[in-house]
């Protein structure tokens, strides 16, 4: 009988394939175990096995595995069922998933491997220059990789150099798959046991008494061993005897000592858990209600306004799910909230914690992946970023998904163009478990669903410690630059609150949602403002670095002294960013200590952290940051916030525009006044009789909820109706055009009315790639996956004409 598996490769192709296996490796190979297989000509893949079978694959012959890489299933079957359901609803491979998923360390790749070939016995003088430094370099070394090649001769294609060496027969090459993970090992060292009696410890001491450093590191060991029953690390050993690593390299050498390693988890806390708070009456109220929705709902939405308390709420029910034996997944928008979250839920749960965010290592998160997949006492509550919902977990009892509004929850690039909420109350569904939203300003999409009883609904209205919601003042900066009483972009309130807060020795948050300097520099005499070469946008300054960036394609060039169109030497910027509000207040408040927190400040593994520690143990006074500052951080002694430009928010080409202003005005608002004193919160804009900004500045949720219900209603948008976008992009402007009428045609011809475009959005250029959007709007009563079946098929088609074939498509399910 003939056996195979269907694999998941990890490439953007939509279907299985099929490999031939023996009956030994049929009785041992199970869905979820990686093996290594040939594809195409020479690549070698690590491919996830799907299922084992007997049926051969009807259109090609099924090649043999390379090898087999692990002894257990690396993924389990939720995570396939998952997985599945991924591709599916978000219109994209399975392999693209399965690329997404897993820490890159398992995704082994196949690399050239060039060896010198000995039969070779022609004359070394027929050898090019470039080829014989190669011959040479093969003789001291049995192989080489490409990239060390690349090096050798000092260039980068040496693909023509490595022909004309395989012509001549000098070299061979060959596929090799090699292991990216290599666990920690920890240098350890302990006495021979041939000195470990009393007689045997006499004799070394004499013999060491003419190398008294020697001796010191025999001493200090057995003082070390004395105090503590833990092997003892040579680091250890170090700064206990004072002495260099050559001392105890010599006592190894002279077998007095013995070394040896431990494999250690490179992501370990120390430190000791405690009891939890004592909920006040609103908390309790709300952690009953969970648990009475929790019986009719498996997901449950909590609506409380800002700093009333809600990760305590969460912390009690961790507590329930953990004892009884369950995991926990608490999902967070930004690496940023991580940082502040860890130390609290450290100090209730200890080592129970495990962290799984982009800003590790690979190393570190196939660590995390082991520990949760093996069930591990220090993986039984997860706090992640929204890459978390792909983990290995089997007894999954709880899923927070906390500020649950947030768009850093929706991924765009790469595929799966997910949205880990969404994703999230899938997973939960799989593992029978309970999932929690949490949000002062709940998605429009969530509240509806809350309010339809599709979703349970608890609510907290009252701040912890019956604080009240801070004081929120609109400053119409039109009329103060009429009456000049403006400073740089400070209108003279927000000095007034600033300097009272720096009196007081109080702090100060100031957001403007744009970094860098100023994002147009203009030349006074002709208004040409530099353009990035390879996107639709002007360059961004960036003082600190006297730069000209591009926030799409990170080209950037030196800050021009003169303008390139007409050589004038008076260039002025336009706008303002992060950067420029921090020198700004330098200027005006030279006594305070300013710090600015955006992606350019947090780049490093730790940035987020020295930004937020320096702030919390008040080192700053005053932090200007762009949207990453409004989510969740709890400051205890920031009682003024000043937004800069609330009109930057609105008039932004979404139709969430409104809900997402509203959003980030009352979260960066809930910064402010989070203990005894209220806080005050100063709003600049053009226009204070702005709907949204009136209804954000009463934090009326309700009314705003109304008002978006009523015209997304009206104009046909989520929640009554599902949209798929769908980009177009290539490199020939004409082509993307024809490509995208075609398709938009076919679609009418199918949905009518509800394709809207083509379109080229507000960006048309990014990369060199021209774009071109259409969108598809899916009425309530119209099946999705009928819809999706439909559109596959349409895009079969486009695909089949020759001249389209070229051009990339992008399909952006509920495209938030």
């Amino acid at each position: 009988m003939q056996y195979f598996i269907d694999v998941i490769l990890p490439i953007p192709l939509e279907k299985l394939f099929t490999y031939r296996i023996n009956e030994a490796e049929a009785s041992f190979l199970k869905p979820g175990i990686r093996v290594a297989v040939p594809f195409g000509k020479s690549r070698i893949y690590t491919a996830l096995v799907y299922q084992v079978h007997n049926n051969p694959p009807a259109t090609y012959e099924a090649k043999e595995i390379h090898q087999i890489l692990d002894e257990h299933p690396l993924v389990n079957e939720y995570q396939l069922k998952h997985w599945s359901w991924l591709a599916n609803y978000y219109m994209c491979s399975l392999g693209e998933v399965f690329r997404a998923a897993v820490p890159g360390s398992f995704l082994l790749e196949s690399e050239t491997i060039v060896s010198g070939n000995s039969d070779f016995q022609a004359d070394e003088s027929e050898l090019k220059d470039e080829e014989w430094l190669i011959y040479e370099a093969l003789q001291h070394q049995t192989v080489l990789r490409i990239h060390e090649i690349s090096d050798i001769v000092d260039r980068k294609n040496v693909l023509p150099v490595l022909k004309g060496l395989l012509d001549k027969n000098v070299i061979r090459l060959k596929e090799e798959v090699y292991e990216q993970y290599k666990p920690k090992l920890v240098r350890y060292v302990k006495l021979d046991p041939s000195h470990s009696s009393e007689e045997g410890l006499q004799n070394l001491l004499d013999t060491l008494s003419r190398a008294p450093k020697q001796k010191q590191v025999i001493l200090s060991l057995f003082s070390l061993s004395a105090t503590t029953k833990k092997p003892i690390k040579v680091k250890e050993l170090e700064v206990k005897s004072g002495v260099s690593a050559a001392v105890i390299k010599a006592l190894i050498e002279k077998k007095i000592l013995n070394e040896y390693y431990i494999q250690t988890d490179r992501v370990s806390f120390e430190g000791k858990s405690g009891a939890s708070k004592e909920l006040n009456e609103y908390q309790q109220k709300a952690l009953e209600e969970i648990e009475e929705q929790f019986n009719e709902h498996a997901t449950v939405l909590l609506h409380g306004v800002t700093s009333s308390g809600k990760t305590e709420v969460y912390v009690k029910l961790i507590e329930k799910t953990i004892a009884e034996g369950k995991q926990v997944l608490y999902l967070l928008p930004e690496i940023a909230l991580t940082t502040q979250l860890i130390h609290r839920l450290q100090s209730y749960f200890g080592e129970k914690i495990s962290i799984y965010h982009s800003k590790y290592s690979l190393n570190e998160r196939v660590e995390v992946w082991n520990n949760i997949l093996n069930n591990e006492p220090k993986a039984q509550i997860v706090l992640g970023a929204r890459s978390s919902v792909f983990l290995p977990f089997s007894k999954l009892g709880l899923i927070i998904v906390d500020e649950e509004h947030e768009t850093s929850f929706k991924q765009f690039d790469p595929a799966p163009r997910y949205h880990a909420r969404d994703a999230a109350i899938v997973l939960s569904g799989f593992h029978k478990a309970k999932a929690l939203l949490g949000s002062a300003t709940p998605a429009i999409e969530t509240f509806y669903n809350a309010s339809q009883s599709k979703y349970g609904l608890v609510q907290i209205n009252r701040r912890y410690g019956n604080v009240l919601l801070p004081d929120m003042e609109l400053v119409d900066i039109k009329e103060k630059h009429r009456k000049k009483r403006m400073k740089g972009h400070f209108s003279d309130r927000l000095m007034e609150e600033i300097t009272e807060a720096l009196e007081n020795e109080e702090q100060v948050i100031l957001f403007q949602n744009r970094r860098g300097y100023a994002p147009i520099v203009e030349c006074n005499t002709c208004g040409h403002s530099p353009q990035c070469p390879n996107c639709d946008v002007s360059l961004t300054y960036h003082q600190y670095k006297n730069q000209l960036r591009c926030h799409y394609c990170g080209y950037h060039m030196a800050q021009q002294l003169n303008c390139l169109a007409c050589g004038s030497s008076e260039l002025n910027t336009k706008g303002f960013g992060t950067e420029q509000i921090e020198s700004e207040l330098k200027e005006l408040f030279p006594e305070a200590k300013t710090g600015r927190m955006d992606s350019d400040t947090t780049r490093g593994k730790y940035g987020y952290e020295k930004i937020i520690t320096a702030f919390e143990q008040r080192e700053i006074d005053i932090l200007v940051g762009t949207q990453m500052l409004t989510k969740g951080l709890d400051f205890r002694n920031v009682t003024l916030v000043g937004i800069m430009n609330a009109d930057n928010l609105l008039n932004y080409p979404d139709f969430r525009a409104y809900e997402r202003s509203f959003q980030l005005i009352q979260q960066v608002a809930g910064r402010a006044g989070r203990t005894e004193k209220r806080g005050k919160v100063i709003i600049q804009t053009y226009n204070p009789y702005h709907q949204i900004l009136q209804q954000a500045s009463m934090n009326n949720f309700d009314e705003m909820f109304k008002d978006e219900l009523n015209e997304r209603r009206q104009y046909k948008y989520p929640p009554f109706y599902r949209l798929i976008k769908i980009t177009l992009k290539h490199k020939d402007y004409n082509k993307v055009n024809e490509g995208a009428e075609w398709l938009a045609k076919s679609l009418r011809n199918s949905f009518g009315s509800f394709v809207l475009g083509p379109e080229f959005p507000p960006v048309a250029r990014i990369r060199n790639e021209y774009i071109k959007s259409i969108l598809l709007k899916i009425p309530p009563n119209q099946p999705l996956k009928s819809t999706k079946q439909v559109i596959k098929r349409i895009d079969n088609s486009f695909k089949a004409i020759a001249n389209y074939r070229s051009i990339r498509i992008i399909y952006n399910v509920d495209n938030y």
